[in-house]
């Protein structure tokens, strides 16, 4: 089974359940991978009928099931590109002189369809490394390569693009800016309002599209942004902080957006985002990296013999109203230590231990749990002080 079909069949199960924002969604991503004015226009006929009254159910399924098999035959056809290699850096490293602050070395390599995550505490060189491999910065030392053709300087940030965390105003109406950008990067004319309206409307941005910058909240700015560089076209997006400001079930209406637009079979886009939301990111990267004082530790990584101790160990975050003491009791020989952190304890635990055998010594000892979390192979025991 290929990718599409992979992902064709998980769209179809959005339309069995009746999940149609997603399904929606879904079906603006296959049509903007048609990259076919026709369909362009089908689907955003589509939208247009399902704007207007209340239709019903039936209706809206045999809309979606025609739209679907007419997507699903087209790109059954189209040939699947080969996901490339498009940044690597080795050793690079960033010093400030004034602060006595130092990133690196870091060494990473990003490809086409990989969501990359940054976490770490404020101040620990999150926004340096996304200013670096975008070109706003230059390295004090190592090597930054572009595995991509470009012309120029402005060239590669239109193929390499950063929204940072605070953007500049628009003015004017939302659609108004879009419409220029999509004139601006190549869209024919015919295409221009077509899928300027696709991606707003996949981004859930259709009822605002006429709004003022002033009149939308933090979140839908940071959607509109987003709108405006999928707009360029990019081959990789490096996003500061995209779920500040953001509820929970935002955060993770916008990581989920993340991973679809990342993993489409035939416009994989490359994407790095930095976020202090270590699970959720966690949840949606390929591969996260922890900066602690500007110096990387990979998710995963296996690079000394202590790193391979503390992979093989089970480690687990949980929340008890018992003390310090109790706990240590309970647990007995099982538990090699315990840490209080942050209003959570940190217990760490043999090898030889699995979640259940925590759990069952829980359950025989009867101690109360408010929260638990196996964070074995999580950035999250990084943060343990």
């Amino acid at each position: 089974m290929t990718e599409f079909q992979r992902q064709f069949q998980e769209i179809k199960n959005h339309l069995l359940f009746e999940d149609y924002t997603l399904l929606i969604k879904r079906i603006i991503d296959l049509t903007l991978d048609t990259e076919d004015i026709a369909f362009y226009k089908k689907t955003n006929a589509l939208l247009d009928w399902l704007d207007q009254e209340n239709h019903s159910s039936a209706a809206q399924k045999e809309k979606f099931e025609s739209i679907l098999q007419e997507l699903h035959d087209y790109l059954s056809l189209k040939e699947i590109p080969e996901k490339e290699l498009l940044v690597s850096t080795n050793a690079i490293r960033k010093s400030y002189a004034h602060n006595g602050f130092a990133l690196g070395p870091v060494d990473l390599n990003l490809y086409q369809g990989h969501i990359l995550g940054l976490v770490g505490e404020n101040g620990n060189g999150k926004t340096t490394l996304l200013r670096l491999i975008c070109g706003e910065l230059y390295p004090t030392s190592g090597s930054l390569d572009y595995h991509f053709q470009y012309q120029d300087a402005f060239d590669l940030r239109t193929q390499l693009v950063y929204i940072p965390q605070r953007t500049d105003s628009w003015k004017g109406s939302m659609l108004e800016n879009l419409l220029f950008t999509a004139a601006a990067y190549g869209y024919t004319p015919e295409e221009n309002e077509l899928v300027t309206e696709l991606i707003i409307a996949r981004l859930n941005l259709r009822p605002y599209r006429n709004h003022q910058w002033k009149n939308l909240s933090s979140g839908y700015k940071m959607r509109f942004e987003l709108a405006r560089m999928l707009l360029r076209k990019p081959k990789i997006l490096l996003i500061d902080e995209p779920l500040a400001n953001l509820d929970i079930l935002a955060q993770q209406t916008v990581l989920e957006d993340f991973r679809a637009i990342a993993k489409s079979p035939f416009r994989p886009l490359a994407i790095i985002l930095s976020s202090q939301q270590l699970y959720e990111v966690e949840k949606t990267s390929d591969q996260v990296i922890f900066l602690k004082n500007g110096t990387q530790k990979n998710l995963h990584a296996i690079d000394t013999p202590d790193a391979i101790v503390e992979e093989k160990q089970l480690v687990i975050e949980f929340e008890s109203e018992w003390s310090q003491s109790e706990l240590t009791a309970a647990f007995g020989a099982a538990l090699l230590s315990l840490k209080f952190n942050g209003g959570t304890y940190i217990g760490t635990f043999s090898a030889a231990d699995t979640i259940y055998d925590f759990l069952a010594i829980v359950t025989a000892e009867r101690i109360p749990l408010n929260y638990f979390r196996n964070i074995s192979n999580s950035t999250r025991r990084f943060f343990v002080s």
